[in-house]
């Protein structure tokens, strides 16, 4: 903590947990519980807004990546509790405390390596090929030696998700839509991996999502990665177009150059494209740090959903007076100035 006195922990009226999704799946031994989603809710005695925040971590991460940083200081969770907001944190499907197995939630990819995590999150300016962003990355909260603790910390939170992203995202699908129906209409944070998680819901329940900040989101459109392809867009799971698009393959694609030389091209919808009608009314911020990888790709993700006909504010931190972020941004040293920014745009947006 650097000397630096911590602020106290929120008061709290109610707290508590609960799973949403619960399915029941024939083994060869009885029935199992599968497909649960965890969450966690803490309710502040200080509320004074009264739609809840949903916190949806990434890809091998859980809930913890909102609680507290790999440092010991108090995570995102208690920064929005103590701005007055009650906090729902999820565990996805087979990750954290949803527990995992693969005779009920599929293969499980591989386990992350401190080496790929290190090039990825924690110190991507030290590679000599890393992408042009990289060398402006100086906020991880520790060091990048394995057996440093704070990587420790880091690394021993995270694990493997499904290595089937069509499977992974129909139970975000059907895990967010019980959890609104349970909760009433709410605010969604997603990050990574975590992001079809709030298109889907949306989505589903469209009148229950009030507004969805991305952070970093999974993407651009019909990116190719581990477990599968984003092939309806944002997600791999079917989502709404208008015109309808009874397959992933009727919606046509071009690719849509950078608007400047460290960017990416990225692929869209080719014109006229289909919309998006059930995120139409939804609220979006994109956030970007100013030296993930994503810097370069985000903006494609952006011009998607204008392209489908959402409203979308591109939230970049280096255009805020945030340097020097990656894409674990609240897990690194000036994630409480990263949080005011993204709670000053959820209260603005739905007050």
């Amino acid at each position: 903590m650097d000397g630096v006195t911590p602020p106290p922990p929120p008061v709290l009226a109610s707290e508590g947990f609960f799973w949403v999704g619960v399915q029941h799946q024939a083994l060869p031994h009885g029935t199992g519980a599968a497909g649960q989603m965890y969450v966690r809710f803490q309710v502040p005695a200080d509320r004074r807004h009264a739609l809840p925040l949903v916190m949806v971590h990434g890809g091998g991460g859980q809930g913890l990546d909102y609680l507290g940083t790999p440092d010991g200081r108090p995570g995102w969770a208690s920064f929005f509790l103590r701005r007055g907001h009650a906090v729902y944190v999820v565990d996805r499907t087979a990750h954290g405390r949803s527990p995992a197995h693969p005779d009920l939630h599929g293969k499980p990819g591989m386990p992350p390596s401190y080496e790929a995590m290190i090039r990825r999150f924690v110190a991507p300016e030290t590679e000599p090929d890393a992408y042009p962003q990289a060398r402006l990355h100086n906020q991880w909260p520790g060091g990048a030696a394995i057996g440093d603790p704070v990587l420790d910390q880091f690394l021993a939170g995270q694990g493997p998700p499904i290595d089937d992203l069509a499977r992974v995202h129909a139970g975000m699908r059907r895990g967010a839509a019980a959890l609104l129906d349970r909760i009433g209409p709410a605010v969604l944070m997603t990050h990574s991996a975590g992001s079809p998680f709030g298109w889907l819901v949306a989505d589903e329940r469209p009148a229950l999502v009030r507004a969805i900040v991305a952070v970093e989101p999974q993407g651009p459109a019909f990116t190719e990665g581990p477990g599968g392809m984003l092939s309806w867009g944002l997600t791999a799971s079917p989502m709404t177009y208008d015109p309808p698009a009874a397959a992933p393959e009727e919606l046509a694609r071009a690719l849509r150059p950078a608007p400047s030389p460290e960017l990416r091209d990225c692929w869209v919808q080719a014109e006229p494209a289909r919309q998006l009608p059930n995120l139409r009314a939804v609220p979006i911020a994109v956030v970007t740090a100013e030296a993930s990888w994503k810097a370069q790709i985000d903006h494609g993700t952006v011009d998607f959903l204008r392209q489908a006909g959402a409203t979308v504010e591109h939230l970049r931190l280096e255009e805020h007076g945030l340097h020097g972020n990656g894409h674990m941004m609240m897990l690194e040293r000036n994630s409480d100035e990263v949080a005011a920014l993204l709670a000053d745009w959820i209260e603005r947006t739905t007050s």
